[in-house]
């Protein structure tokens, strides 16, 4: 078990409150009991897919300490779900915990904002250590995968590209769907009912996440990372 320090949304802070995304009752039952008894969290909600939990997200205040996301939901697959929770609340600290635990999944988990990763196997002082690792301020991730991480051995282009696209808010990751769609600003801007001036401001700030300098190049990072995937094709967020 390792632990990789960053700047992170869960730096310094108790869990109290969890939500659990899951479509498997009998282990949200699990780990929901886990959780109380590992991690001192008082009160466990779960969702069984990531539209209940977004609509609970976006709805309630306040907003649970920590979500508990599973990589393959009825609604989502892959880190669709992980991205789109970052969006919506991008203080909001998210732990994967995936029956796939290979470690170019877990990679792309954590480049694409992911507090911490814990395979679905583990057992309960892989949880104990992982959300008191969190709860510091530091990223939990399997002893296998951790070396290569610190070390920055293994990054390939599509690790690359799952990076720079997760640091889009939501808006901007609407506009580059668009964008990959084929259509242009003033069609964009009535699709999305904003200012075509709005949409130039968004498109330029894209660019400058994504690091590159035309539509195509944004185009083409976004299909990068598409073909890992592990991001749907072509960039659903709605």
């Amino acid at each position: 078990m390792t632990a990789e320090q960053r700047p992170s949304p869960a730096a310094a802070q108790a869990f109290h409150t969890a939500l659990i995304v899951d479509d498997h009752p009998l282990f949200c039952d699990a780990l929901t009991m886990t959780l109380q008894a590992v991690a001192g969290i008082e009160t466990v909600e779960t969702a069984e897919c990531l539209t209940t939990a977004l609509a609970r997200i976006e709805a309630r205040r306040p907003m649970p300490d920590v979500v508990v996301l599973d990589l393959n939901l009825p609604d989502v697959n892959g880190l669709e779900g992980l991205m789109r929770l970052r969006q919506t609340a991008p203080d909001l600290p998210v732990v994967v915990v995936s029956s796939n635990d290979e470690p170019r999944v877990i990679r792309s988990a954590i480049l694409a904002g992911a507090a911490g990763f814990v395979p679905k196997h583990s057992r309960r002082e892989m949880f104990r250590a992982a959300f008191a690792t969190i709860a510091r301020g530091e990223v939990f991730l399997p002893e296998s995968t951790g070396d290569a991480l610190a070390e920055g051995n293994g990054m390939t282009p599509q690790d690359e590209a799952i990076r720079r696209l997760s640091q889009l808010t939501r808006q901007q990751a609407n506009i580059l769907e668009q964008i990959c769609a084929g259509k242009m600003n003033k069609q964009i801007a009535y699709d999305l009912s904003i200012a075509e001036t709005t949409v130039k401001a968004h498109v330029t700030a894209i660019m400058r996440k994504l690091e590159v300098y035309s539509r195509t190049q944004a185009v083409l990072l976004a299909r990068e990372a598409h073909s890992t995937g592990a991001v749907a094709e072509p960039w659903r967020w709605r």
